[in-house]
Order: C-alpha cells, then sequence, then structure tokens
C-alpha cells in the first residue's frame, strides 16, 4: 500500500542511507529535539553509533522520557529554552549541524498565546542563528543549519503552492495567522544569514505531519484517540477543509536529505504528500472506519479563520533533494492507530502504577 513504485521507494532508501553516511561523525543537534519530529529525527539518526544527537529541549511536548531513546548511548538530552540564549550556546557547543524544530504548536495555543508564540519563533530562531554564527566564527565547522518554518504562510487557500509563489500574512488582530507571519519571518532571517554570512541553512516548510510517536494536538491525534475510546469526533464546521497528510517517515527522509544535499543550501522546501489528500470529514469517517469504532462525529462552528485548502508542490524538493513521500494515507492511517492503541494502553498501565504507589504512601 504505497503511493510510489519500488524503483522510486528504492531510489529514496539509497539517498537516504547515503544521508546518513554522509552524517556519520557528527553531532547534530535538535532543538525542539523531544517533541514529535525532534524525536522521531533522533531515533533515525541515532540508530547509526557513529552519529551524536544533542537534544535541547524544555519538555513542554515530551515524547522521549517514556521513550527508550534516552537509553542509547549516542543520545543526549539537555533541558533548557531557545529563549535562555546561554543554556542554548551550552548545548550547540559541540554541533556540526542543527536542526531548529522548536517552537509553539498548535492552533488552540497559538491563539491563546500569542505573544509568546511570536517570542519564541522570533527570538528564538534568531539565538540559534547567532549561536550558529558565533561557532563559525570561532573556526568550529557548522555544515547546516535547518530552521522549521510551516506551510501557513500560504494562508487560507494554497492549491499546488510552489516555494516562489506568494505568501499570506493574514490580517492583523487575527490571532491565528501570529504563527505564520513569525515563522515567514525566520525564514528570511535564515536567508540572510546564509547571504551575508554564509552560513548553510535550509528553510523547510511541513504539511501537516502525522504519525507514531505524534504528542499534543492536530487532527489526527484528536481522532484517532476519540475513535478508540468510542467518544465524539470534533469537526469544525461542515468538515470540507481540505489537507494533505504527511507521513512521519516520509519527512524525516526529506530533512535528512536537506542536511546533506549541497543544491539544498540557501533553499526553502515544501516537504508534504499532495497524493494524500481528502476534506477533514472524510479524514474523520476514515479514521472511525479503519478503528473499527462506533464513534459518533459532531460538528460544532467555528467563527475563527481556519485553512481551507492546503496542498503543496513539492517539484522543487524532488529535484533539488530526491525527495519522494511513499506512505500513502490509508497505510499511514493504519500503523499511526495501532501505535495509539500501544501507547493508550501504555498510559493506563503508567496510571495504575501511579496510583499504586501513591496508595503506599
Amino acid at each position: 500500500m504505497s503511493d510510489t513504485s519500488p524503483r522510486r521507494r528504492s531510489a529514496v532508501a539509497r539517498a537516504t542511507s547515503g544521508a546518513l553516511s554522509a552524517l556519520a561523525g557528527q553531532t547534530v543537534a535538535l532543538t525542539g529535539g523531544a517533541g514529535f519530529i525532534g524525536s522521531s529525527l533522533a531515533r533515525r539518526l541515532s540508530d547509526r553509533p557513529d552519529i551524536r544527537v544533542v537534544l535541547y529541549d524544555n519538555l513542554h511536548r515530551d515524547a522521549v522520557t517514556h521513550s527508550d531513546l534516552l537509553e542509547r548511548h549516542n543520545v543526549r538530552l539537555v533541558r533548557g529554552d531557545v529563549l535562555d540564549k546561554g543554556a542554548l550556546a551550552g548545548a550547540l557547543a559541540g554541533a556540526t549541524s542543527i536542526v531548529h524544530l522548536a517552537s509553539i504548536a498548535g492552533v488552540d495555543t497559538v491563539m491563546q498565546n500569542p505573544v509568546r508564540t511570536m517570542m519564541v519563533s522570533l527570538q528564538g530562531t534568531m539565538n540559534v542563528l547567532d549561536v550558529a554564527h558565533s561557532l563559525m566564527n570561532a573556526g568550529h565547522d557548522v555544515h547546516r543549519v535547518i530552521d522549521f518554518s510551516t506551510s501557513e504562510v500560504f494562508g487560507r487557500y494554497a492549491f499546488r503552492v510552489t516555494e516562489g509563489d506568494a505568501t499570506s500574512l493574514g490580517a492583523v488582530g487575527e490571532a491565528r495567522w501570529t504563527y505564520a507571519v513569525s515563522k515567514l519571518a525566520t525564514e528570511h532571517l535564515a536567508w540572510n544569514y546564509f547571504k551575508q554570512f554564509g552560513m548553510k541553512t535550509v528553510s523547510v516548510r511541513p504539511f501537516n505531519i502525522y504519525g507514531p510517536g505524534q504528542v499534543g494536538t492536530g487532527a489526527i491525534h484528536h481522532f484517532i484517540r476519540r475513535a478508540i475510546e468510542g467518544r465524539p469526533l470534533t469537526v469544525h464546521n461542515d468538515g470540507s477543509q481540505i489537507r494533505s497528510w504527511c507521513y512521519i517517515d516520509d519527512i524525516i527522509d526529506g530533512i535528512l536529505l536537506a542536511l546533506t544535499s549541497d543544491g539544498a543550501v540557501g533553499q526553502s522546501f515544501n516537504i508534504g504528500n499532495p497524493r494524500s489528500t481528502v476534506t477533514i470529514h472524510q479524514l474523520a469517517n476514515d479514521i472511525v472506519r479503519l478503528t473499527g469504532s462506533r464513534a459518533p462525529i459532531e460538528y460544532v462552528s467555528w467563527d475563527h479563520p481556519d485553512v481551507e485548502l492546503r496542498v503543496p508542490d513539492i517539484g522543487k524538493a524532488r529535484q533539488l533533494l530526491g525527495f519522494e513521500p511513499y506512505v500513502d494515507l490509508e497505510l499511514g492511517l493504519q500503523r499511526t492507530i495501532e501505535w495509539y492503541r500501544a501507547e493508550m494502553g501504555r498510559e493506563a498501565d503508567r496510571g495504575q502504577m501511579t496510583r499504586g504507589t501513591e496508595g503506599q504512601r
């Protein structure tokens, strides 16, 4: 159940294997490394014992504490915030490559905390770039700095958008666009550090990433957990919003290629899977079907601005990186549902252990 031919998939596998080989002997630092994408990238990197991985995170979204990732000899967690430049500089001191993933995530969280959202994006990214620049000035070889942006820079209607298409800043006063505006600014920052200082920067625009290990919020997270529990799935308005969904393994491939491809430097890339495109209504129904749930779907009014259409053009990533998504939506959902069933079982076991311990006090 794959969207690409075995030949194309084999080519991507060879390219990502080559990327990991190119990273041998390096120390790769991930800000926001304890989150969903960061922890998944750390796992892939640390599968090779000759790649050292540093996770820098405040553990607000924690996908590593209850995993085996921190047991690996080549993975180190440094707890800290990207707004703390001194602590950040200490964590990045030995890094040869940096992937800057730290951010405020989730529409509801952004809308409740617009000022902190902008501070983390703007000041946090400036801190990362400044620290990397200081390393360069000290004679340290910084092979690559990847800044994570967002597909929200394209606004409410984005169909087969390319990296060169006009971005949308959104209306001032609409908190929903605070995140997009600040992320677009970080892309400019990253590019200007490349232009002015020769820093090897790359910007990545992820399009709706999902899969095993996801923590926090998001439609697929919400739908799967509720479907398994038999609780109503909540859909905003009529569910006609259209999204392209990209499985976690695919974006990790894209990041590895961006870390090592010479053609990536000074560029921005859409990373997503335009073939896995459905309405939110269809997504909710698919998850109910695949979980075997009888959970109802409820449609609720949502008065805030929303992204109505989001489908990327990934031609540039195909051409310059050799990127190709290969996990189709149904297969990806099946794998994700299987992970959530197991994780929810582990959560229940941890809860029972906690209650048992409390009872002995």
